[in-house]
């Protein structure tokens, strides 16, 4: 059964078609109420006691959620027509983005995955004597306060909370799971009259807490300290900044889910190989230090993510992908947004790709402002920097004109550049751009006043993983078929090999992590399948002389999807039995450079050993005077009849 899409045009502020909604949609579309929270709320509780509800509205969702709540009626689903399509210019047709909208909030996506995270109180105030005690005071009640003091100031009498001083060596992990070092520690004597004292000092000190609230002003002992759950800093010369910490710490007790926001699949890394570093964009890229180096693959701790997405957007192979939600699912999203406005009559849509921040930009430009065009199709996600190339390609190719991302205030700007140039260099064209900017009229004016493109004539359905995404929106894009250069850095390109250095020792084949390189056991040859390669630039790194060059490039040809030969030579055939090994170059560089030349190879039985296979190298070596498989006359078995033939005194000796 079809959804039921609940419509208010909000005392009349926009014009809302319920008809062609319906028919572009598939949804059920009731008629098109003026004030469901208002004057017509009891209609509201009809249509929720059916279930299965999506309210066309977000700004009333409290009272639609305690409404449902009070009803004992599932929890509807919401979609904003008003601020997104509806509040906008006079004369713009929004029936086609009120649609694709509508039809978005429609989607069944998987939820995301979390794990559970227990957090008890324990709470570290790390700053000065009177601001750190003041704050402890206030918290005791409420958390189980340790103060560690980075002042001589006297302690004070009040014992509802515990005193140390010392200096924090070393900080590790997130909410309800911080590991600390402190050295030079001292632990504050509660016993005897007067002032307090403490003990002797110590370094070495370990201790765990759930919270840690710094109010000493100075360098953050985490990198990207607002990203590090648990960890809370305030400058203690703001009375509000130090009163909204300690508010936040207080609430910081009870079970939280953690988002799982990445999945990593091992095997799939290109990090190293054989202690030859290849791949570290995620290291170099994760602002809170949550990715570090293991062995062949790289370990991600779920504790530390923040979930910027921006490792998954720079991951070559795949091996790490944003999963909450999946990018199954921002796929799903993009072609339902651009088929339903196509649908419903919509031509040449621009999408617009923004966060919770942005989300704020477009409620106040549609509400004070001109609103977004109606051409233009928002889409909030979580991570924009998680927002790469593929999903770009993905929107472009499956019917949207152009992308705009919409950068927020904390949003890290190297990932987001790299990759819209990476976009913009597949497409062909400026088809991607960044919006930085904070005012809602300033961001409206500038989607009002920008030039139009058109978008490809027949869209691509993105399916896949980013890089079949990608090569599939790349094709689309660039129908010809061209190979396309792209900046460096790409995760796409070719090998070229200097065919006058290279020996075919392939060691670059044995530590390809993603077989791009390949040999052939019949021949010496170097086989390349570009579809594959990843540019980690291990076999660069490896080759023993430095005939390997890599070039970002996209060739969406289909022998980039085949096999094809980098460099061959002759092999050498045995002298001994003709059978076909090595390299002929090379065996004839060995013995022109052994052969009578070194010690082991002086003589021409000897150096005529060098021409041979393992087979008949072994024989011959077996057949030699000096065999060194040679092991003398074995020792003759002892029998019964040997023991008792000896005497006594010869027994004696065995």
């Amino acid at each position: 059964m079809a959804k039921t899409l609940l419509l208010c045009d909000c005392l009349g502020s926009q014009t809302v078609d319920a008809e062609a909604i319906g028919a572009a949609t598939g949804l059920a579309c009731t008629k098109v109420y003026t004030g469901l929270c208002q004057h017509q709320s009891e209609q509201a509780a009809t249509a929720l006691n059916a279930g299965d509800v999506i309210v066309a509205c977000q700004q009333e969702r409290p009272f639609f959620e305690a409404l449902a709540e009070e009803l004992g009626a599932d929890a509807p689903g919401f979609v904003d027509l008003r601020d997104r399509a509806g509040w906008t210019v006079k004369g713009t047709n929004p029936t086609p983005k009120m649609a694709a909208l509508a039809a978005e909030a429609a989607l069944v996506l998987p939820a995301a995955r979390s794990l559970d995270i227990l957090s008890e109180g324990t709470c570290l105030i790390l700053g000065a004597g009177e601001v750190a005690f003041a704050t402890a005071a206030n918290l005791c009640d409420q958390l189980a306060v340790t103060v560690l003091q980075t002042d001589g100031a006297d302690a004070p009498m009040d014992r509802r909370f515990d005193v140390i001083r010392g200096r924090l060596g070393r900080a590790q992990g997130a909410l309800g799971g911080f590991n600390l070092r402190i050295d030079a520690f001292q632990q504050l004597l509660p016993g005897g009259r007067g002032l307090f004292e403490f003990s002797v000092p110590r370094d070495g000190a370990v201790s765990e807490c759930d919270i840690i609230l710094d109010l000493t002003s100075g360098t953050p002992l985490f990198p990207a300290p607002e990203k590090r759950e648990g960890y809370l800093r305030a400058d203690p010369r703001q009375p509000i900044a130090l009163a909204q910490a300690a508010s936040e710490a207080a609430q910081m007790v009870g079970t939280f889910e953690k988002p799982l926001y990445v999945r990593l699949e091992e095997s799939l890394c290109a990090h190293s190989r054989a202690e030859q570093t290849g791949c570290s964009k995620c290291l170099n890229i994760c602002p809170t230090g949550a990715i570090t180096s293991a062995g062949e693959h790289v370990a991600i701790d779920p504790m530390i993510c923040a979930g910027c997405g921006a490792c998954s957007a720079l991951c070559p192979s795949g091996a790490i992908t944003y999963d909450a939600p999946p990018v199954s699912s921002v796929f799903r999203r993009l072609d339902t947004l651009s088929g339903t406005y196509r649908r419903a009559g919509g031509r040449d849509a621009r999408l617009l790709v923004h966060d919770d921040h942005g989300a704020e930009m477009i409620r106040l430009s549609a509400r004070f402002g001109n609103g977004l065009p109606g051409d233009v199709i928002p889409l909030q996600v979580e991570a924009l920097a998680g927002f790469g190339h593929a999903e770009m390609l993905a929107a472009l190719s499956c019917g949207f004109a152009s992308v705009d991302v919409l950068l927020a205030p904390r949003t890290e700007r190297d990932t987001p550049e790299f990759e819209m140039s990476l976009a913009n260099a597949v497409a062909g064209r400026a088809a991607v751009a960044l919006l930085d900017m904070m005012d809602p009229d300033a961001l409206s004016e500038h989607l009002y006043s920008a030039e139009r493109a058109q978008s490809v004539k027949t869209p691509v359905l993105p399916i896949g993983t980013r890089r079949q995404v990608t090569r599939v929106a790349a094709k689309a894009l660039n129908p010809a078929g061209v190979t396309v250069s792209l900046p460096p850095a790409a995760p796409y390109g070719a090998v070229l090999v200097n065919k006058e250095a290279c020996t075919l020792c392939l060691s670059c084949v044995s530590l390809c992590p993603s077989g791009a390189l390949g040999d052939n056991e019949d021949k010496p040859q170097l086989l390349f399948q570009e579809d594959a390669c990843l540019q980690c630039g291990i076999c660069a790194t490896i080759c023993p002389e430095k005939a390997i060059e890599l070039q970002p490039q996209l060739d969406l040809s289909d022998s980039a999807l085949s096999q094809r030969v980098l460099h061959e030579e002759e092999p050498f055939p045995c002298i001994e039995c003709g059978g076909l090994f090595g390299v002929k170059s090379t065996v004839e560089k060995v013995v022109e450079k052994l052969a009578g030349k070194h010690a082991m190879f002086a003589n021409e039985k000897t150096a005529r050993m060098i021409q041979m296979c393992d087979k008949c190298r072994i024989e011959a070596q077996y057949h030699s005077e000096n065999n060194p498989f040679a092991m003398g006359t074995p020792r003759r078995v002892r029998t019964t009849d040997d023991y008792l033939n000896e005497g006594p005194s010869k027994r004696k000796d065995h």
